[in-house]
């Protein structure tokens, strides 16, 4: 039977300010988004969206930094932080949530207890 290693890139995609990209993104690694991007990013490491950033989609990741737009929906498996900066219209799912004040969000958040939801945690009561 092989055994399979799991490799942790410390490669930092950069998508500049200026450049628009339609369609979906998957990395290994971490991006930082300073230009546009319609259509879905999915990383195993952490996702950056810089002030000049902007995406609609939905973005899948470890952890999210938001200081530009996003237009969709976030699955930050650990940490999701929102900028003074950041806008954000949709749907979060995220171990913990972090936002500064001047951040504008709108949408629905759910948020995961040590990794459990806590709507499992008490099975006779609704969350």
């Amino acid at each position: 039977m092989a055994k399979t290693i799991e490799v942790e890139s410390k490669a930092i995609n950069l998508i500049g300010s200026g450049t628009t990209i339609t369609g979906d993104i998957n990395s290994d690694g971490d991006i930082r988004i300073e230009g546009s991007i319609i259509g879905n990013v999915n990383a195993r490491g952490k996702v950056v969206v810089g002030i000049t950033g902007k995406i609609a989609g939905e973005i899948t990741c470890k952890n999210f930094d938001l200081s530009g737009k996003v237009d969709g929906k976030v699955n930050a498996e650990k940490l999701l932080s929102f900028k003074s900066t950041a806008n954000f219209l949709g749907d979060i799912n995220a171990g913990k949530l972090a936002v500064e004040p001047g951040a504008v969000f709108t949408g629905t958040c759910k948020m995961k207890e040590n990794g459990v939801n806590p709507s499992t945690l008490n099975p006779g009561k609704k969350a």
